[in-house]
C-alpha cells in the first residue's frame, strides 16, 4: 500500500506533516509505504533534524504550493507543479492508493470532484467529523460543510454513507442512523427532514432509529451515524472545537473534553467519490498528521470506496 501525503500542506508544513509522517511509519506495518510529496530540500531538511531514515520514504518533489488564502479552482488551474495537483495526479494514475492533505480545503474539493470523480449514483459527496459520547465511543456526523444545502435524497444517501463508513471502517455491525431535527416525533422538522425522515424509514437496508435532538448529541444512546446538512453540521462541529478552546482556556483537564481534540481524529475521507481521498485540519500539528494517515491506511484497508461502489450500482 501506498500513502501520498501532501507534504507542503496546512499552516506548518513540511515541519509538522513530515514529523507526522515520521510518527506515522513508526507504527505502520512494513508493508504501507508513505510518498512525501513537496520540496525535496526542506522535506529532507526535516527528516535529517529528526534524524529518521530518509529511506523509509518515497519523495516526489515539486515546486509550488497552493496556499490557504488562493482561490482553489484559480490555484489548481495555474499551479500545475503544486503538492496538491501531483497528489492528485499519482492517485488517479495508480501509483499511489490514497492521497492525503491538510492543505487548501477548496482546492482538495476541486480534484475530488474534478479528477477523482464522484460514484455513479451519487448525488453529492460528503465529509464527516466524530461526536464523542459521555458514554464511550462516538458517532459519525455528516455532512460537515461540504453541501450547506441538501435536497431530502441527498440526506437519505448520507445515511447510506455514513452507514457504510461506520461499518467498514469503524468496524460497526448494523449501525444506527439517526436524522438531526428540531424534535423526536416523525412530523418535527422542516419540509427537508420530514421527506428525508420518510425515505430513511422505509429503507430495509439502512437501520433508521429515527430523530436525534441537538440536546442528545453528547449522550446520545440511539445513533453510530448522525445526518444532516452542511450548513448545521458544520455549525455543531465549530461549536465543539469551540467548546475544548474554551475548555482548555479556563485549564480544565477532563478526558471526555479532551475527546473534542481534533488532533485525535487528524482527518476524514471524502465519501462518494472513486478513490481515497483524505482531508484535514489547516492547523494540524504532527500528532493529527500522523492520526490522518493511519486513519487512510485504515479506509484504504477495508476497500471503503468498493463498497460504496457496490451499493450505489
Amino acid at each position: 500500500m501506498k500513502i501520498a501525503l501532501d507534504a507542503m500542506g496546512g499552516d506548518h508544513g513540511p515541519k509538522a506533516t513530515v514529523k507526522g509522517a515520521i510518527m506515522a511509519a513508526r507504527d505502520l506495518p512494513d508493508d504501507v509505504k508513505i510518498v512525501l510529496i513537496g520540496n525535496e530540500k526542506e522535506i529532507f531538511e526535516v527528516i535529517r533534524q529528526e534524524n529518521f531514515d530518509e529511506s523509509v520514504f518515497d519523495i516526489f518533489h515539486t515546486e509550488e504550493v497552493i496556499e490557504g488564502g488562493e482561490h482553489p479552482a484559480k490555484a489548481f488551474s495555474k499551479k500545475k507543479n503544486s503538492s496538491i495537483v501531483n497528489g492528485f495526479g499519482l492517485l488517479t494514475s495508480g501509483r499511489v492508493d490514497a492521497f492525503a492533505s491538510t492543505g487548501n480545503t477548496g482546492a482538495m474539493m476541486i480534484g475530488a470532484m474534478f479528477m477523482v470523480k464522484s460514484i455513479p449514483g451519487i448525488i453529492r459527496p460528503a465529509i464527516s467529523a466524530q461526536v464523542p459520547n459521555i458514554k464511550g465511543g462516538s458517532a459519525t456526523l455528516l455532512d460537515v460543510g461540504l453541501n450547506p444545502d441538501c435536497r431530502p435524497d441527498v440526506l437519505f444517501q448520507y445515511g447510506m454513507l455514513g452507514s457504510l463508513y461506520a461499518e467498514h471502517v469503524f468496524q460497526i455491525s448494523t449501525p444506527r442512523v439517526s436524522l438531526i431535527n428540531v424534535g423526536s416525533e416523525a412530523e418535527k422538522g422542516n419540509l427537508i427532514t420530514k421527506a428525508a425522515y420518510e425515505l430513511m424509514k422505509e429503507t430495509d437496508g439502512l437501520n433508521f432509529t429515527g430523530n436525534i435532538e441537538g440536546n442528545e448529541l453528547f449522550e446520545n444512546t440511539k445513533a453510530d451515524v448522525i445526518v444532516c446538512d452542511g450548513f448545521v453540521g458544520n455549525i455543531v462541529l465549530k461549536e465543539a472545537e469551540a467548546l475544548y478552546t474554551l475548555v482548555k482556556k479556563r485549564g480544565i483537564e477532563d478526558v471526555f473534553f479532551e475527546q473534542f481534540n481534533f488532533e485525535n481524529y487528524g482527518g476524514t475521507p471524502v465519501l462518494g467519490i472513486n478513490q481515497p481521498v483524505i482531508i484535514g485540519h489547516g492547523i494540524s500539528g504532527s500528532q493529527a498528521i500522523k492520526n490522518m494517515l493511519i486513519h487512510t491506511k485504515d479506509v484504504v484497508e477495508a476497500k471503503l470506496m468498493d463498497k460504496l461502489k457496490e451499493a450505489f450500482r
